[in-house]
């Protein structure tokens, strides 16, 4: 693969980012140095690091950015179910949006699976 806007780890991730980033502006005003910024953080995390690891020359090193990567969606998750409990979003949305965080965490699994059944040959 050339390129990783290739991926599909990466474009499933680019498009939370965007449906997360339109989901926070219906958070309150004085979360936006709390949980609006680390939300924020931790999802555009993911498809930046699937991008730097596709960058590196060496097949651990790709794993190791794809398994950051993996952590940063976990955060993502975790942030949007606290978000859930204090009434920042919806249940519904946040049903949506851990749908969509399942399938990149899948497709993410995936990608890693491959890289290191590379290390095994």
């Amino acid at each position: 693969m050339s390129s990783y806007k290739e991926l599909d780890a990466w474009k499933k991730s680019k498009d939370l980012v965007k449906e997360i980033y339109v989901e926070l502006n219906s958070f309150p005003s004085d979360e936006k140095f709390g949980l609006i910024s680390q939300i924020k953080r931790a999802s555009v995390s993911v498809p930046s690091n699937i991008a730097e690891g596709h960058g590196r020359n060496h097949t651990k090193d790709t794993i190791q950015f794809l398994h950051i990567s993996r952590g940063s969606l976990y955060e993502v998750e975790t942030l949007l179910i606290i978000s859930e409990d204090l009434g920042f979003i919806t249940s519904e949305k946040s049903t949506l949006l851990q749908s969509k965080i399942s399938e990149c965490a899948r497709v993410l699994n995936g990608l890693i699976k491959y890289f290191e059944s590379k290390i095994e040959k």
